[in-house]
């Protein structure tokens, strides 16, 4: 059995007290924005159910975010546009909406737990951790509130777009998705770099 609290108390015992966990949702799509969250939960807090948002149901994962909002003792939740993923690359524009999340924390964590192996700037220690919403409690977390607060922006943007069922697929490669830009082409939330290969581009 995985303990969720290993990583952070490995922080814990190198003299970082505020220990936050850092996650996005949406680097894959061809449609929308991608999603960051930065959370800090209490110490040694324990949600039930708690896991990576991939491995939950979308129920679960909106029960346990409403439980994530109330306990955590600070998070954050931010986006950066399909403008800005168009304008200085997906992985530039997730570390912003990372930076971002990080600043509506309300505090200035010691360190961030983020999940991956690319290391955002943040202007404070961070450790990348590979499979890190599987491993730690505060990274687990914050995939969830990603996760959900993206699959609800896309659920509003299906309504102003309803020919491309965002709702359904959340902006990501389906045959359905493909089918409505062949039908439609291509709507103001597309990110028009991802769709190069779609229309034979370079």
């Amino acid at each position: 059995m995985i303990d969720f609290w290993e990583l952070e108390h490995q922080c814990y015992e190198g003299g970082f007290d505020l220990v936050c966990g850092i996650d996005e949702a949406g680097r894959g799509p061809l449609a929308g924005p991608v999603c960051a969250a930065a959370v800090i939960l209490p110490r040694d807090l324990q949600i039930e159910g708690l896991n990576d948002s991939k491995k939950l149901s979308d129920q679960k994962r909106r029960a346990l975010y409403d439980v994530i909002i109330r306990e955590a003792y600070a998070y954050g939740i931010a986006f950066a546009s399909e403008q800005e993923i168009d304008s200085v690359n997906i992985l530039n524009a997730t570390f912003l909406a990372m930076e971002r999340a990080v600043a509506a924390l309300g505090m200035a964590p010691d360190i961030a737990l983020v999940d991956g192996n690319r290391r955002p700037p943040l202007g404070m220690p961070v450790k990348t951790v590979v499979g890190g919403d599987g491993l730690s409690a505060n990274i687990a977390a914050a995939s969830i509130l990603a996760k959900v607060t993206r699959d609800r922006r896309m659920e509003e943007l299906d309504a102003q777009y309803p020919q491309y069922g965002f709702a359904v697929h959340k902006g990501y490669g389906t045959k359905r998705h493909y089918a409505a830009l062949r039908e439609f082409g291509a709507c103001p939330i597309h990110r028009t770099t991802f769709l190069k290969k779609f229309y034979g581009e370079k």
